[in-house]
């Protein structure tokens, strides 16, 4: 499959959040995560609501806009790496933000997640730098059917089990 042509500054995937405050949207952004607006992105509608908004976070483009009164909320669920996943997570914490995953270890990189105050959902990862060995070698997995036909069984571990518990639990109050 090839990679479809995207405008430079843009990826295949980019993000839109449409949240209640935009504005304070694209600060948290700027302050968390170092984005930086694109001036002419910056669209208002005859409301006087941000329409349109585009921030440059790392190689990636974040679109911010206003959510109108009679839109749905729709919280954005985004995955972010950093470099200091302790600095970013008490910067967002000062903002409002608050850690429903604290920092884990998870296949050799830490992974955290928090919640903005606009109740937007991110997973904060700090690579490591190195690739987790998987042995999938020969393995077609479309052809899996059950733990006996290929002798793999999920390992478990405390870790594991707190990141999915962490979710689950968040996921059910997102937004009230």
């Amino acid at each position: 499959m090839s990679t479809p042509k995207a405008p430079g500054g843009y990826n295949t995937v980019n993000s839109f959040i449409i949240t209640e405050d935009a504005p304070g949207m694209i600060s948290f952004l700027t302050a968390v995560f170092g984005a930086h607006e694109v001036p002419e992105a910056h669209t208002l509608d005859d409301d006087g609501l941000i329409l349109h908004s585009e921030l440059k976070v790392g190689d990636s483009t974040v679109m911010v806009a206003a959510r109108k009164p009679d839109w749905p909320f729709t919280p954005s669920l985004l995955q972010v790496y950093v470099d200091d996943i302790d600095a970013t997570l008490a910067t967002a914490q000062g903002l409002g933000a608050t850690v429903v995953t604290t920092p884990t270890e998870f296949f050799g990189d830490r992974l955290s997640r928090l919640v903005d105050p606009w109740s937007n959902l991110w997973w904060i990862y700090q690579h490591s730098g190195e690739a987790p060995e998987w042995d999938n070698s020969g393995t077609d997995w479309g052809e899996m059917n059950t733990e006996e036909d290929t002798g793999w069984t999920p390992e478990t571990t405390p870790e594991l089990v707190y990141i999915h518990d962490t979710l689950l639990t968040t996921m059910k109050g997102l937004g009230r």
